[in-house]
Formats: structure tokens, C-alpha cells, sequence
């Protein structure tokens, strides 16, 4: 065999090589994949300071390195997902992605539990639920998830009730309204800034906390338990790529001891670690 033909022969065995490490440690490759990538929402210096540890225990324990891809659009990251632009993503709750997967081929499975963030209800004319008057306006979001969970609030609260069998709820499942309540539907985004303009609000904490509300001075809080339990965020994956071990492990690394401290320092209990919730109440 000549000389130049044992060196073709030998970069074909190279690249043959190189080919299969990259597949094997490479974006979307096997689990014995080195680096995943997450797409998350743009958030807060509390939600990198919690995806710090996450990363630090990923690499400690499980030798992998976390890379996170930055979203402001809630649109994006379940596309991103599905188009293997990302490994992994987690900044959804399992009703907006069951929602998500209604239009776009169920592409998407959750495959571990992180936090769920108690939406609450706050007012500026009553200190408690009770002292509603008859004909009140509370203000709720009007995007159906963001409906239904608030709706489920009231009803929790004991203040209406839904038709049977109402699993998302809008405002013609409701039942019995005894307070005979004035439910006022607002973009979510403009909930808490009519917040003076009526006499209780249900308004998601993110934007409590951007119209510089106190968590802690809502008049009610969402209750966990059965009807909470879809309002839990998760990791999720794509569905071929669910059982992967590298995927696995990033759950792992999430659902810790460190981590839950992290949220506690970091949130109080604004945000509450989900992983171990009892909810069957």
C-alpha cells in the first residue's frame, strides 16, 4: 500500500472519530452528552443566583456543564426546544405547556419538577376576602391560563363555584357567585395597575413585583392541592429525548437540599420548591 493511501486511509479513521465524540458530547447528542443547554427566561439576579447552584451541583455530582440560552418571549423557548436550538428548557408551568402542545403536535413532555409561584390576591380597600361587599369588582387576567388559575382561586376562597367537571375555567363555569361578584378580565400585564380602580385584584407575582407590590400583603393566597398542582413549574424536554441520562441528571441537580435553600434565601415564600409537595388535598 502506498504511503498516500495510508494517509487518506487514516484521515478518513479521524474524521470517522471526531464524528462520533461529536454526536456523542455534542448539542442534542447521547446521554453521555457533556454539556446541555437550557432555555430559560431573561429573569432575575434571584433566579441566576438559584440556576448557579443548580450548575455548580450538575458539575460537582454529575460532571456536566450547564449552558442557559436567555428568552423574553414565552413564545420561544418551547420552539427552541422542539427545533433542537436548546437541550432542554424550564421557565413553564404544566398548563401552559399542555396549552402549547394543543397547537403544535405534542412535541414537548415535562420530565422533573422545580417551584410553583402561589398567584395571590390583593386589595387596597379590604384586609380580607370575607369583607367583600355584595356587588364587588375583583380584577382578574384575561388570558385563559392565567383566567382559569385566578378563577380557581376565588373558588378555593369560597367566594364562587364552578359547573362540574370544569377543569379550565372561564367565566361561564361559574355556578354560584352568592357575592354576585363583578369579575373584571384585564391583560395580566395591567391586573395590578387597577389595582385602586377596584376592590380586589388576582395578580401573578411577577407582575406584583413589578407594580412594587409586597407578597406578603396579598389578603389570600392560592392553597396547593389539586387544583394548584398544574400551576407547577417544570424541566422539559423534548419527547425522543426524555429518557436521556444527561437530561435526568439535570432534574437531579435541581431537585436538592442546596437548591431548595436557594429558593427559600432568594424568594421566601413568594416561590416554593415543588419536587416533594404533598398536593393530594
Amino acid at each position: 500500500m502506498s504511503k498516500g493511501k495510508k494517509i487518506s486511509i487514516w484521515a478518513v479513521v479521524v474524521i470517522v472519530i471526531l464524528g462520533i465524540g461529536y454526536l456523542s458530547f455534542g448539542r442534542g447528542g447521547s446521554s453521555n452528552a457533556k454539556t446541555v443547554t437550557i432555555g430559560i427566561m431573561s429573569g432575575t439576579k434571584q433566579d441566576d443566583a438559584i440556576w448557579k447552584q443548580v450548575a455548580k451541583t450538575a458539575k460537582d455530582k454529575y460532571k456536566l456543564t450547564l449552558k442557559f440560552k436567555r428568552f423574553t418571549d414565552y413564545t420561544q423557548p418551547n420552539k427552541a426546544l422542539a427545533q433542537d436550538n436548546v437541550d432542554l428548557n424550564a421557565f413553564q408551568h404544566y398548563d401552559f405547556l399542555a396549552d402549547w402542545n394543543k397547537s403544535n403536535g405534542n412535541k414537548v413532555v415535562p420530565i422533573g419538577k422545580t417551584f410553583i409561584t402561589p398567584i395571590r390576591v390583593y386589595s387596597k380597600k379590604v384586609k380580607n376576602l370575607k369583607d367583600l361587599k355584595q356587588g364587588a369588582t375583583v380584577a382578574v387576567p384575561n388570558d385563559a391560563t392565567n383566567e382559569s388559575r385566578a378563577l380557581f382561586v376565588l373558588k378555593n376562597a369560597g367566594l364562587i363555584d364552578f359547573k362540574p367537571g370544569t377543569k379550565q375555567a372561564t367565566l361561564g363555569s361559574i355556578s354560584k357567585n352568592p357575592k354576585k361578584l363583578k369579575i373584571k378580565e384585564l391583560d395580566a400585564s395591567q391586573v395590578a395597575r387597577s389595582l385602586s380602580d377596584v376592590d380586589a385584584a388576582v395578580i401573578n407575582t411577577n407582575f406584583a413585583q413589578s407594580a412594587g407590590l409586597n407578597y406578603k400583603s396579598a389578603i389570600y393566597v392560592e392553597p396547593i392541592n389539586k387544583d394548584s398542582a398544574k400551576w407547577i413549574n417544570i424541566i422539559a424536554a423534548k419527547k425522543s429525548d426524555k429518557d436521556k441520562q444527561a437530561y435526568k441528571d439535570v432534574v437531579k441537580a435541581y431537585q436538592t437540599p442546596a437548591v431548595k435553600k436557594e429558593i427559600k434565601k432568594q424568594y421566601g415564600t413568594a416561590e416554593i420548591p415543588a419536587w416533594d409537595l404533598d398536593i393530594n388535598k
